[in-house]
């Protein structure tokens, strides 16, 4: 693997590759989806880059490492954080050994050079001068320019890209000028409980069938509430529960009581009753509140003296 590349005189010092693996399992339908998005169908085409959707932890990386994996392409993967500058994502100057300045690739400009695959990890979490940078990348010119280095880097015919975007408050509104590069949008749902089952057993092929079951029940339960737990979540409260039957091999504890406690460590207490969390969040929502009058800020809804409980009257009866 060559180490630097030459362009207009100015090398160029690339980066090395993602080793991440990346088995998708189950939702082989999104798989077929992404790696569409990917094909040229003519001379005259330009592959697509999609936009990964879906709560945080559902698997938006993985699966586009999968997709990466299938095409028999390098991997390299660029983190979007909110200070993110465009210098960050295309070429950056470091001081070198021999104290001249050297100019280090990016993974994105790393893999335009050398035919891979990049995904930007939450790319929704970069400001918009951010995504200037990208956008003759994004569209039919397929380059970037960067000031810093002063060229204009082109992309190799078999470059591919996604980016992966949470909805969360710590997100930026991406312009629209970008969201029409992005195209199309592949929302990921949560997997089946036989899917999600499968998933714990390859992260955890350790653990016991019970705790298994327990876990993925949690989850299922959880999704069919419209909660936001999310597989990710799963695997680590399975693996702290792991841990803590491990470290205490003398002293046999209740799987199910460890697995409780994991539980609520990891996700906290409210995670012990998914029911009432459910409740909470509706009534946050606005989901199955009335709308409150005078009344209800100095009673109780079923107080006697609420003025718009209407209580039968005895002697109204007589």
């Amino acid at each position: 693997m060559s180490e630097y590349v030459e362009i207009d005189g100015i090398r160029l010092h690339l980066g090395h590759p993602d080793k991440s693996s990346g088995e998708w399992i189950g939702q082989t339908e999104i798989l077929k989806q992404i790696l569409a998005c990917w094909l040229v169908v003519d001379k005259a085409d330009l592959p697509l880059t999609p936009r990964l959707v879906g709560t945080p932890g559902i698997g938006k990386t993985t699966l586009a490492i999968a997709g990466a994996h299938a095409r028999k392409q390098e991997l390299y993967i660029y983190q979007c954080t909110a200070d993110t500058r465009p210098e960050d994502l295309l070429v950056t100057p470091v001081l070198a050994e021999n104290g001249k300045i050297q100019y280090q690739a990016s993974p994105l400009v790393t893999a335009m050079i050398r035919g891979g695959v990049c995904v930007l990890d939450e790319g929704n979490r970069m400001n918009e001068k951010s995504w200037a940078s990208l956008a003759p990348l994004l569209d039919h010119r397929r380059y970037v320019e960067s000031v810093v280095a002063g060229i204009t880097i082109p992309a190799h015919k078999d470059f591919r890209c996604a980016v992966t975007m949470n909805d969360d408050d710590s997100t930026f509104e991406i312009p629209d000028y970008i969201l029409s590069r992005l195209q199309p949008t592949l929302a990921l749902g949560y997997p089946s409980r036989e899917d999600e089952l499968a998933i714990l057993k390859y992260h955890l092929p350790f653990s016991d069938e019970e705790m298994l079951n327990l876990t993925a029940e949690f989850l299922q339960q959880s999704h069919e509430l419209k909660l936001d737990f999310s597989t990710r979540d799963g695997i680590n409260v399975l693996r702290f529960a792991l841990k803590r039957l491990a470290a205490e091999p003398d002293h046999p504890l209740a799987k199910d009581a460890v697995w409780r406690d994991s539980l609520e460590k990891c996700l906290g207490e409210d995670a012990t009753d998914l029911q009432s969390l459910a409740d909470k969040k509706r009534q946050s929502l606005g989901g199955n509140v009335l709308p409150m009058g005078l009344g209800d800020f100095f009673f109780d809804p079923d107080h006697p003296l609420h003025p718009d409980n209407d209580f039968d009257d005895d002697d109204d009866d007589e």
